[in-house]
């Protein structure tokens, strides 16, 4: 079991979609703070890996969070392993892969993209909840910018993200008080693992297709993350956060 952490006196998050990009980066950054990190993937083996080199501060299960009973027996298994829980941080999505045109965008596909990265936040939302209340936790939902953009054949992605930030706004409400629920929507990031970024830096025409030059890394919202899991944002809630680097600006006002 974890030994009790003291920079966030043995504080617990719950980080979905954490073997990898953001959600790895963020479990990184908040084990680094002092949390204890329960990391959640569908994928087992890279899971426990990325669990093992993160330290003693990591615990990994496997869980698909679009499916209830696998969200309330995770929850359990964080509450047996733990006894209690303080943030939670939905992170998993699922993205337009190859940029799926409307005329070819599957309804199973549509339908799957929608209970990942939205009834899974709801779900997580419901079962962590009770003990989150106990702790006066906080819950931070992983949006988009694509949700307020348009670019072509993201509308699976779009809809998803757009509802999320909806399920944001109304969470804040309905489990406030005790509990701070806020949004993060990051723009242009490199997700890439930090040896591959180290190994294969982005190149000046990389930076160049960003509107306003500048590519965001996965710390870069890591630390906003932590923030709002912190008792610095104890009167934030019900808010979105951009993290773009001026690209929304950018691209509205440079004409």
């Amino acid at each position: 079991m974890p030994a009790q952490a003291a920079g966030a006196h043995g504080r617990v998050a719950l980080v979905t979609g954490a073997a990898r990009g953001i959600g790895l980066g963020i479990a990184a950054w908040l084990i680094s703070e002092g949390w204890r990190v329960v990391l959640t993937d569908l994928d087992r083996v890279r899971g426990a890996k990325v669990a093992k080199v993160l330290g003693e501060n990591a615990w990994f299960i496997a869980m698909d969070v679009a499916d209830e009973g696998q969200v309330a027996t995770g929850v359990a298994e964080v509450l047996g392993q733990f006894g209690r829980l303080d943030a939670l941080v939905c992170n998993a999505a699922v993205a337009d892969p190859h940029n799926i045109t409307l005329e070819s965008l599957d309804l199973a596909w549509w339908n799957r993209v929608l209970a990942v990265n939205l009834s899974g936040p709801m779900l997580l939302a419901k079962h962590c909840a009770p003990y989150l209340r106990a702790h006066s936790g906080a819950i931070v939902n992983l949006a988009s910018t694509r949700a307020r953009q348009s670019e072509p054949d993201t509308e699976a992605y779009a809809a998803s993200k757009g509802g999320l930030l909806a399920l944001t706004h109304a969470l804040a409400i309905s489990l406030g008080p005790e509990i701070r629920v806020n949004a993060v929507s990051p723009g242009w990031i490199d997700a890439r693992d930090p040896s591959v970024r180290r190994a294969e830096p982005l190149t000046d025409t990389d930076h160049a297709q960003h509107p306003a030059g500048r590519v965001g890394t996965v710390e870069d919202v890591a630390a906003m993350v932590s923030w709002l899991l912190s008792k610095n944002a104890g009167f934030v809630t019900g808010q979105e956060f951009v993290v773009d680097g001026g690209m929304t600006k950018k691209m509205i006002y440079s004409e």
